[in-house]
């Protein structure tokens, strides 16, 4: 019953932060996803309008629809992940169905203003979808008890001792709330045994390695799910015959997992450990304020030029954190310390960069249309908050050197056969690193078709985005990294009423 407690007694508990460049990284972007129509031309809309997801580009092109409208797109995500850790290359797939965009607007004329049209729109997008999976195996010199060793290294022996009549789980719950996370990592080693002190004395600062090794053989599987949410309030307006104008207010919603698997062997034969696991589990919900300024105009009958502001997105995130570990010298209760044992970090904030959008459209009457968008967004200038957390402030300094700015270019094309649009697209981004070595270019192409049946239309998407990233195992520790090849494609079908 006390250890039920214990659990219990976790939800209410705070611990020391251990928030990374990589949480900002995760929730700064946002993926090409929303309507079909959106993805087949690369979300290239920033002067066209008239499409629901656009409004994400440019909040001034919901005053482009001439009707009322409802619209809604489903997606087939497929994954796939080719991950090169020494000398072996390992591949994953995974696949996602999701209900990514819901919308609608609402458009009223008038005759006796030079405001011609009024729009108000909502709209729901899923910005970012992290459901994905990549499997890591190979061989290397950098073992897991070294991760064990860094946190190590200056802790106190006597608080990583289980105390008489205290539970295991206990202790790891008791030093992480009072002495943080590198001393609760330095508990977890020494209770696997991976780790030994020095010397048996409770005011021991310095530890040793039980494994024995040249190089060691590991497994790693690394698997997330979420989402990253947008529902878009938007209002805009046509004035005379060749301006619109619009803002959105965006209220964004996150769910994340990501559950991580390490199993680590190959050990010399006369090493005290044999083998070691290591596994560690972290969710993370939260919400977020964004808005967004845009106009269009049209320079004549083909030439239309947009422009639009994207505040910085405000989120605040809470963590949880779960871990369990086992080798071959470990304690016989270790495995009391499982995903069933809660870590609940303080309330954080994340100030993710402005982003500003460039746009220009050339439209040839009913038969087509070509349109160019460019974006600028300095990552340097994200931020994990309260910035006068010591914590916060050190990794902060090291995003401004780390980051850079973020280049992206959307290309889109419409050509219209009666009833029927083929649609293509193409998409670039820039790293975010200063050292493109870190998380590479992205790259992507996308085609689609569409039927316009007069009141209603059905829109079908194929896109495909590729990059490179380097994908750690640790947030801090050790280095280890595969480098991963991300293949990520996307079916999309999608169907809008008018009315």
């Amino acid at each position: 019953m006390k250890r039920i407690s214990t659990f219990i007694m976790v939800l209410a508990c705070t611990f020391a932060s251990a928030q990374t460049i990589d949480d900002v990284l995760r929730y700064s972007t946002e993926n090409t996803l929303g309507t079909a129509r959106f993805q087949a031309m690369g979300g290239a809309f920033g002067a066209l309008g008239g499409d629901f997801s656009a409004l994400n580009v440019n909040p001034a092109g919901s005053a482009v629809f001439n009707f009322s409208e409802i619209g809604v797109t489903g997606s087939n995500y497929h994954r796939n992940n080719d991950a090169t850790f020494g000398n072996s290359i390992s591949n994953n797939t995974d696949n996602s169905l999701e209900l990514n965009q819901v919308g609608g607007v609402f458009v009223f004329k008038s005759n006796n203003s030079p405001w011609k049209k009024i729009a108000l729109a909502f709209n729901y997008d899923m910005v970012q979808n992290f459901d994905n999976e990549f499997y890591a195996r190979g061989n290397t010199q950098v073992g897991i008890d070294n991760y064990f060793l860094n946190f190590a290294q200056g802790q106190a022996l006597g608080p990583l001792r289980v105390q008489q009549g205290e539970y295991i789980e206990e202790a790891y719950l008791d030093i992480g709330s009072s002495l943080g996370y590198a001393a609760q990592q330095a508990f977890l080693g020494f209770q696997a045994g991976i780790i030994e002190p020095t010397a048996d004395d409770d005011a021991n600062t310095s530890y040793f390695s039980n494994a024995e090794y040249g190089s060691v053989n590991q497994q790693y599987l690394q698997n997330t799910s979420g989402y990253n949410s947008k529902f878009t309030l938007n209002f805009a307006g046509q004035y005379q015959e060749n301006l619109y104008i619009g803002a959105n207010l965006n209220f964004h919603n996150i769910m994340y997992d990501r559950f991580t698997y390490l199993d680590e062997d190959g050990y010399d034969q006369s090493s005290p450990i044999q083998f070691t696991s290591f596994d560690n589990l972290l969710h993370t919900e939260g919400y977020g304020f964004s808005f967004g300024l845009g106009a269009i105009a049209k320079l004549n009958e083909s030439i239309r030029v947009g422009g639009s502001y994207q505040s910085p997105t405000w989120y605040t995130l809470t963590d949880d954190t779960s871990q369990r570990v086992n080798s071959s010298l470990a304690v016989s209760d270790i495995d009391y310390i499982n995903f069933n044992i809660v870590n609940l970090y303080d309330e954080y904030r994340i100030k993710t960069p402005e982003k500003f959008t460039g746009s220009l459209a050339m439209v040839f009457g009913q038969d087509g249309l070509l349109s160019f968008d460019y974006s600028y967004q300095d990552m340097s200038k994200a931020e994990l908050r309260p910035t006068s957390d010591p914590n916060f402030s050190s990794e902060n300094a090291f995003i401004a050197n780390a980051l850079g700015a973020v280049n992206s270019y959307r290309v889109g094309g419409e050509y219209r056969i009666e009833e029927v649009s083929l649609r293509a697209g193409y998409r670039f981004e820039s790293s975010p690193y200063e050292n493109g070595d870190l998380v590479g270019d992205l790259t992507g192409f996308s085609a689609g078709i569409g039927y316009n049946f007069g009141g209603s239309r059905l829109d079908l998407a194929f896109s495909r985005t590729e990059q490179d990233v380097n994908s750690y195992f640790f947030d801090a520790g050790i280095d280890n990294a595969a480098l991963v090849n991300q293949i990520n494609t996307n079916i999309s079908l999608g169907y809008s009423v008018k009315f």
